[in-house]
């Protein structure tokens, strides 16, 4: 499992520095597997795709068991339901980044 509790703005780049979480992680030995519905005891309703299970996917190009950079060979996300291919992560991406330079 990943994640943080660092503060907001130590290199937390959300979409970004989850990456090279993984890769920190890997680097140090773990195994780039996990299983956090069970760790979470919540495998009832998560941790794998079987019909009446909540499955928000991120579908690669390539396996991160064989490189865990791979993680960033997205392809397609199924969120809440919703289909985003390619071109609409590189859209959504697209405008995080205008948003972003009009805060600084």
């Amino acid at each position: 499992m990943a994640g943080t509790d660092a503060a907001p703005g130590v290199y937390i780049m959300p979409g970004f520095s989850l990456h090279d979480e993984l890769a920190n992680f890997v680097e140090a030995g773990f195994t780039p597997t996990s299983n956090p519905a069970k760790f979470l005891g919540m495998e009832v309703s998560f941790g794998s795709v079987e019909t009446g299970k909540i499955a928000d996917l991120v579908l690669l190009s390539a396996n991160p068991l064989d490189d865990i950079r791979n993680t960033q060979k997205i392809n397609v996300v199924i969120a809440h339901g919703r289909l985003f291919d390619r071109a609409a992560l590189d859209q959504i991406l697209m405008k995080v980044e205008a948003a972003a330079k009009r805060q600084k």
